[in-house]
């Protein structure tokens, strides 16, 4: 930027006035305009004029191009011949056959046409789609669909329904996506359809040009809507859905269309599939679990409260061999005393180990693959003697609970599984 008294190129911007930008010279303090004039160009103008001119600021800038063209380009018909010149040259171009039979006159052609087609038809009508999207879904193909079958170009899409409804989901956010104008209406049977009635009765006089009317509901009460809308002169579609497809009539012409709707939805591969099966299969397993280990102690605090005790004969316990024996004096000493001790009687933990080792030894044998949690053990335990395990440790004073004395016997091993243990002992594989 250069100022137009001293030619100084150091201006900054300074306000505005009369909606342009001013500006100020740091060099002279001369306050302009853009664009300014080149200084000689002035010159040229207050020539002879004694600092008056009646040049317009358009003519100016015309005459600064005209000055810096060559000079044949200037004729001495001045500023005007220059200009029918150049359009002279231009419509020469475009009317020579080459320009007329190209293709890119043809498609700007046909775009102008279109155009024109378009504005006519927004000047003399639009169509306008209501929606009870608590009745009916439509996605953007069967829209694309419905605004094919129109005269004129569908301008206006109005969806009711009550949105803070849980059932509607995110169909509110899709359908303000594409366009949509959001109608609320409060939780009622049929209050969706009495709001498209009442908005259809004075439809025209918020949308005046307004010549076709689509009704999207499969609800019967509807008919009046769509007579009311045929007696103010209007073409009306009803859009009814039937199965898998849309039911459209012509509701002055009484004809039929059937567009099929595509539920297209993508299916999970195999994979996708059994991961999350097993998945709830082993949060159902475990909660399962942790439910029976809740009865069970539920099951031991009354049985404890009301000192119940129920003593079984264990002559009928079956002596079974043992899998696999790494103490041979200890597994033999438990081998001699199978047959004569008594367990319905536990009067020291030497006992109580034997009889665990039993149980596990036993249940091992029946189900090899079987995993013996500490709750299962227990229950096998009580169902022997009569007592609970808990009950047992406190009587003879071997620990604060039933879990705590297995962790600390050398005799047995927990292991962690899900929310419970499981228990092994070291004379069993």
């Amino acid at each position: 930027m250069k100022c137009p008294l001293c030619e100084s190129t150091s201006c900054y911007k300074n306000g505005r006035r009369n909606d342009q930008q001013n500006y100020l010279c740091k060099n002279c303090g001369k306050q302009f305009f853009e664009p300014a004039l080149p200084r000689s160009l002035e010159r040229d103008l207050l020539a002879n004029s004694n600092g008056h001119t009646k040049v317009s600021m358009n003519d100016a800038a015309k005459l600064s191009l005209v000055k810096n063209l060559p000079e044949e380009k200037i004729t001495d018909k001045g500023l005007g011949s220059f200009n029918f010149i150049l359009a002279e040259e231009l419509l020469q171009t475009i009317l020579s056959p080459d320009c007329l039979e190209s293709a890119v006159f043809s498609q700007l052609l046909l775009k102008i046409q279109q155009q024109n087609e378009i504005q006519h038809k927004l000047k003399t009508g639009i169509s306008l789609l209501l929606l009870d999207a608590e009745n009916l879904k439509l996605d953007i193909n069967s829209e694309l669909f419905l605004a094919s079958i129109c005269e004129y170009p569908l301008q206006a899409k109005m969806a009711f329904s009550n949105w803070k409804n849980p059932s509607i989901g995110k169909q509110d956010i899709e359908l303000y996506n594409r366009g949509y104008q959001l109608v609320h209406v409060p939780e009622g049977k049929n209050s969706a359809d009495a709001k498209m009635i009442a908005f259809g009765a004075c439809v025209l006089r918020s949308y005046p040009t307004v010549k076709e009317i689509l009704v999207c509901s499969s609800d019967g009460i509807l008919n009046h809507l769509c007579n009311e809308l045929q007696n103010q002169g209007l073409i009306v579609y009803w859009i009814r859905r039937q199965g898998q497809s849309l039911h459209i009539e012509n509701r002055n012409t009484g004809k039929l269309t059937h567009y099929s709707l595509s539920m297209a939805t993508e299916v999970p591969s195999v994979e996708k599939v059994i991961t999350p099966i097993q998945d709830l299969i082993k949060t159902e397993e475990e909660s399962i679990n942790a439910r029976l280990n809740s009865l069970v102690d539920v099951a031991t605090s009354f049985q404890e409260k009301c000192e119940i005790n129920i003593k079984y004969d264990l002559n009928q316990l079956e002596k079974e061999k043992p899998i696999s024996v790494v103490d041979n004096s200890f597994a033999k000493s438990i081998k001699d005393q199978d047959k004569q001790e008594d367990f319905t009687e536990i009067s020291n933990g030497e006992i109580l180990d034997k009889l665990l080792f039993k149980i596990i030894q036993d249940i091992h044998i029946n189900s090899p693959k079987t995993k013996l949690s500490v709750s299962k053990l227990g229950s096998e335990l009580q169902k022997i003697t009569g007592e609970s395990p808990n009950s047992i440790i406190k009587k003879l004073k071997l620990g604060s609970s039933f879990t705590k004395y297995l962790e600390s016997s050398p005799t047995f091993t927990l292991k962690a599984s899900g929310k419970e243990y499981e228990v092994t002992a070291l004379l069993c594989e």
